[in-house]
């Protein structure tokens, strides 16, 4: 029926990936408070609102918009088998035209840290942008130290391409990062390539 819109779904072998909902705000901010000394040195400064149902409110609107209009993906990571929230993932900064990218961001709650829950949303998120989106290149980028966002990149196909001066503002300081990209017909390091 025309004006009806599929709601975008992305199954993993243990988890949903999907837009917010209302619904969602007490999982959600709970996870974020637990996990709040865990993802402080990676994030930029929570806003003194962060937390509450209205930003939260917020965040389900923009999603929704940025989702019909295609310029982001933002969606929760959910266990299947309880429904518990773990962390989220981002498409965002989606550019059409010649260049066909996309910019992938992603956290996970403290308690769900470790294990392989954010690998398994990369590669199907990763998928879903070359399969369903036509996206070309997929770009990433983090903290030269933070070891657990550089070896989930590297492990799910993401290759260094160098650092950004000053690239975000986190834990109230503006901060280097390292770029890592995934292309959709990736022959960087390949022999055979003529």
């Amino acid at each position: 029926m025309p004006g009806l819109r599929r709601k975008i779904r992305i199954e993993t072998e243990r988890m949903t990936l999907r837009l917010p909902v209302h619904g969602d705000y007490r999982q959600w901010a709970e996870l974020r408070a637990a996990s709040a000394e865990f993802l402080a040195p990676w994030e930029p400064v929570w806003a003194h609102d962060h937390l509450t149902r209205k930003a939260f409110t917020n965040r389900v609107y923009w999603a929704a918009r940025a989702e019909a209009q295609g310029t982001a993906l933002p969606l929760l990571m959910l266990r299947r088998s309880d429904q518990r929230l773990l962390g989220a993932i981002t498409l965002d900064n989606i550019r059409r035209g010649p260049v066909q990218a996309g910019t992938l961001g992603y956290w996970v709650g403290a308690p769900f840290a470790r294990h392989g829950f954010m690998r398994e949303a990369i590669l199907a998120v990763v998928h879903h942008a070359f399969a369903q989106m036509d996206l070309s290149r997929i770009e990433a980028a983090c903290l030269p130290e933070n070891a657990a966002s550089r070896g989930v990149l590297e492990k799910t196909g993401f290759k260094y391409e160098g650092v950004a001066q000053a690239y975000l503002q986190i834990a109230g300081r503006w901060r280097n990062h390292v770029l890592y990209a995934n292309l959709r017909a990736d022959r960087r390091g390949r022999t055979d390539a003529g």
